[in-house]
């Protein structure tokens, strides 16, 4: 994995630095049409936003659309237990994030295993954050803490769905600072962004995107990164406060079983053509991402020590036994 810009956080995988991209050959017909991008989420959220930046790159690569769709439900459950049953061509692709694919099937049946999506790249991080609006009273963790500690299960938060990063933040962050708060679920970031807005909860686990996104309406309390993210350096990380928290969501990509294997490298060298684009390394990181390499050939590798990770955070928010 490569973080391709200088404001890399950590994301708890062994860096490699991947070689020089080469283009495709000019007689390689794929794409010859529009590829699918399906966002298992509603719009808004950052595998959205993402998606729609790559969409002019794609097209000036591949001359082809990138024409994304959306299909929510079940915190991503929806669409990724879907997968299976879209055309192997190449020509529908689906988003695929970090924790949530590892996770889910971990606490129940959710229509899909892990193995059953065939990633091909993974492009960008973002470490998870508390949020609350400008005009909130919460304006320190600590005022969080303490109304919470006044008051168990009062402060609500919304976030992106259940066995989701924002979730097993939720959990991990309850057990640090021995409280109680409510969770609820949103079909996405989008919505819960919305939530947040819109007065339905009084805090949000978010990322630092919904943070660059929203900076004139929502304040960041903490950050759940190794150091500082640039773009706000007045806000303190979790393990500066106290509480032992670096994570957040890992976003990328996947084909359906049984799509030609030259035709997946093919797409990873596509995105990963994307993310060395300055102009758009330069928007990314505008908008509070974090950019990382992850393609093809190292898919294996990073998704074996993520299921590690995963299945001993589980085990100890016993989300499993």
């Amino acid at each position: 994995m490569r973080v391709t810009h200088s404001i890399a956080l950590a994301t708890g995988f062994g860096m490699a630095i991947v070689g020089s991209f080469t283009p495709l050959a000019a007689a390689d017909d794929f794409p010859s049409k529009d590829v699918q991008y399906v966002i298992p989420f509603g719009p808004g959220g950052e595998s959205d936003i993402s998606a729609r930046l790559q969409q002019k790159y794609f097209e000036e690569i591949t001359g082809e659309q990138l024409v994304v769709q959306y299909m929510p439900g079940g915190g991503g459950a929806v669409g990724w237990s879907q997968l299976s049953d879209m055309s192997n061509d190449g020509y529908r692709i689906m988003g695929s994030n970090l924790p949530h694919i590892i996770l889910k099937p971990m606490g129940k049946d959710v229509g899909f295993q892990t193995e059953d999506l065939n990633n091909f790249f993974y492009f960008h991080y973002s470490p998870d954050a508390i949020l609350v609006r400008n005009d909130s009273p919460y304006e320190t963790l600590d005022d969080l803490i303490q109304a919470a500690e006044q008051t168990p299960g009062a402060v609500t938060f919304s976030g992106s769905g259940t066995y989701s990063a924002n979730d097993v933040a939720n959990t991990r962050f309850q057990q640090l600072a021995d409280i109680t708060t409510t969770y609820i679920p949103f079909k996405g970031t989008g919505a819960a962004v919305t939530a947040l807005l819109g007065g339905q909860v009084q805090a949000e686990w978010g990322y630092t995107t919904v943070a660059a996104n929203h900076q004139d309406k929502v304040r960041m309390l903490a950050v759940a990164a190794e150091e500082r993210h640039p773009m706000f350096p007045d806000v303190p990380t979790f393990n500066e406060l106290g509480y032992d928290m670096v994570g957040g969501a890992y976003r990328g990509m996947a084909v359906p079983e049984g799509t030609p294997e030259e035709v997946q490298q093919e797409l990873s060298e596509i995105f990963q053509q994307i993310n060395e684009n300055p102009e758009f390394q330069q928007e990314m990181q505008d908008l509070g991402f974090v950019l990382m390499d992850v393609p093809l050939e190292e898919m294996d590798a990073f998704m074996a020590e993520r299921q590690e990770v995963y299945e001993a955070t589980a085990r100890e928010l016993g989300l499993i036994d």
